[in-house]
This record gives structure tokens, C-alpha cells and sequence, in this order.
């Protein structure tokens, strides 16, 4: 199975308050914060009409031993 292209990163400063309420939101949904700030950023795109692909399904677990 080939491997994905790296996600791109970048440093996003947020206001404490709205941090803790995604903190909150990701704890429910047992996803990393990260996750969920992509999820919301998808699902505004969405509600304004531009559509993207489906995210690569990276590979869970542990790495096959070699």
C-alpha cells in the first residue's frame, strides 16, 4: 500500500476560549484536536457550496512487521 503525501502544517492561533471549546468538542467525539478543527473546516466548506475530495484513509494501527 503506498503511503499518502505528508498533511501540510502550519501554526494557527486561536483565542484560548474557542481552543477549549474544540478541546471539548474533540474529547466527545474521541478525536485529537486536530482532527476536529479538519472536520469543521470541512464541514463549513461544505454548507458554503465547494466541494473537496474525501480525505485519504490513513492506514490505523501499528505498521506490519517486516
Amino acid at each position: 500500500m503506498p503511503n499518502p503525501p505528508p498533511k501540510k502544517s502550519f501554526a494557527l492561533r486561536l483565542d484560548p476560549s474557542l481552543h477549549a471549546a474544540i478541546e471539548r468538542a474533540a474529547a466527545q467525539e474521541l478525536r485529537s484536536v486536530n482532527a476536529e478543527i479538519e472536520i469543521l473546516l470541512r464541514e463549513a466548506l461544505a454548507r458554503r457550496g465547494i466541494k473537496l475530495a474525501p480525505p485519504e484513509q490513513r492506514p490505523r494501527g501499528r505498521p506490519p512487521k517486516e
